[in-house]
């Protein structure tokens, strides 16, 4: 996926909010838990003990009540707060990578920073602090740089918390290897202790495992190649990552899996050499399923791949392709467009 410039704020324009974001902050564990609608939420719930303290990709993260304003940045915290029923914490969305699901369009809908995101791009720290966020909820470790929307340290300083999806994670000790959907269900559990919204988070992981399990594998060895992006160079899923757990539940061998990788880069020799008895498109608003079909028809060497030649293509939208509360959906969404190819 093509990187966004983002917006550069000097540490001098943070220091001049901080205290505006501190300000944001001031609300006592009290007052967010008469605020809360998941504080009591069933007679027998157990509530968030305060302070809280994450070890989240080896950073060190206190919450000392449950956030109320919270930025979100990517498409998969943004459908994570909103799957739990904690639209109305989000005061500033950005960096979205496409709709929300038909699922989540009534909470989006109810959600006007949802509605009319902060940005298109990682938006920079002198929009997040204006904000005055007690939280920042980042898909990517990458969000948060002091050339995007604050460097976590520097947050911390003024008051501000951050979480990044542990699936999102690099460092070796901390990075899901590889990822798999207990790695998915954790982080649900994990927000909604944060948000003091564990009922919440526990019906909706028990709703996913229903789901989950409710799929049956392809059990007859058919081999994939997810292509993510790129023209020269395609860039498409690797063994340990998103992709490769998706794909592990269709039932699918993915052409890419032995690079040990979330991603990687992935040329054209190499899948043709694969031959993939299926391609997994990912479809985005900057480089769509449609498009990726026709540059394959249309470049004489991949015209000859047995994907192509047969039309077999499956499509995931982008958001699903990361980990998050979309990913059990594409799985039951590929294995029944599988099922419908004529194989």
């Amino acid at each position: 996926m093509p990187r966004r410039t983002p917006i550069t704020v000097p540490l001098a324009v943070l220091s001049a909010l901080s205290l505006a974001a501190l300000a944001g902050c001031a609300q006592g564990p009290d007052a967010d838990a008469a605020a809360s609608p998941t504080a009591s939420a069933g007679a027998d719930a157990v509530g968030t003990a305060y302070p809280l303290t994450l070890d989240n990709c080896g950073v060190e993260t206190t919450f000392d009540a449950s956030p109320q304003r919270v930025v979100t940045i990517k498409s998969s915290t943004t459908e994570m707060l909103l799957a739990l029923g904690l639209g109305d914490r989000i005061v500033g969305s950005a960096f979205l990578d496409g709709p929300v699901p038909d699922s989540l369009a009534d909470a989006a809908a109810d959600a006007p920073a949802v509605a009319e995101p902060l940005a298109e791009q990682v938006p920079g720290a002198e929009a997040v602090l204006g904000l005055e966020p007690d939280l920042v909820y980042a898909g990517w470790e990458s969000n948060l740089t002091a050339d995007g929307a604050g460097d976590r340290g520097t947050l911390a300083k003024l008051g501000v918390a951050t979480y990044v999806s542990p699936a999102a994670c690099k460092a070796p000790a901390s990075m899901p290897d590889p990822l798999t959907f207990d790695d998915v269900f954790a982080e649900i559990d994990e927000v909604g202790e944060i948000f003091d919204a564990s009922d919440a988070a526990a019906d909706l992981v028990a709703d996913q495992r229903d789901t989950l399990a409710s799929v049956a594998p392809d059990d007859r060895g058919l081999t994939a190649l997810w292509y993510s992006s790129g023209d020269d160079i395609p860039y498409v899923g690797a063994g340990i990552g998103a992709p490769q757990m998706i794909m592990d539940a269709v039932g699918l061998e993915n052409v890419a899996g032995d690079v040990h990788d979330t991603w990687t880069s992935f040329s054209w020799e190499q899948a043709i050499e694969a031959d993939p008895d299926v391609i997994v498109l990912v479809d985005a608003t900057w480089n769509s399923a449609e498009q990726k079909i026709e540059r394959l028809e249309s470049n004489p060497a991949t015209a000859r791949m047995t994907a192509v030649r047969e039309g077999r293509y499956l499509t995931v939208p982008f958001p699903a392709s990361e980990a998050g509360v979309r990913n059990v959906d594409a799985v039951v969404s590929l294995a029944d467009q599988l099922a419908g190819l004529d194989l």
